[in-house]
């Protein structure tokens, strides 16, 4: 995927994983691509780990993946600043 590609499925799944989850997280747009494509990297990583695939495109399996992903960094997020 070129860059344009992973910046716009960034957007989306960063969209998807704080409507998933929300709370008060702050950052605005950039920290939301951030978030998506940091999601992919994560859900890549742990679905090929599993057997699930990877991160291939912008397609319904990738971008569940991803999202899992960006759901999962929240998660450490969050728990990582309660803690402080």
């Amino acid at each position: 995927m070129g860059i344009l590609s992973w910046i716009l499925m960034g957007l989306i799944v960063g969209v998807i994983a704080k409507l998933v989850m929300p709370g008060p997280d702050p950052g605005g747009i950039f920290l939301t691509i951030l978030l998506g494509i940091g999601g992919a990297f994560v859900g890549g990583y742990v679905g090929s780990f599993l057997g699930l695939g990877s991160v291939t495109g912008l397609n319904p399996g990738s971008l569940l993946l991803s999202v899992g992903g960006a759901v999962l960094i929240l998660i450490l997020h969050r728990t990582i600043r309660k803690k402080r």
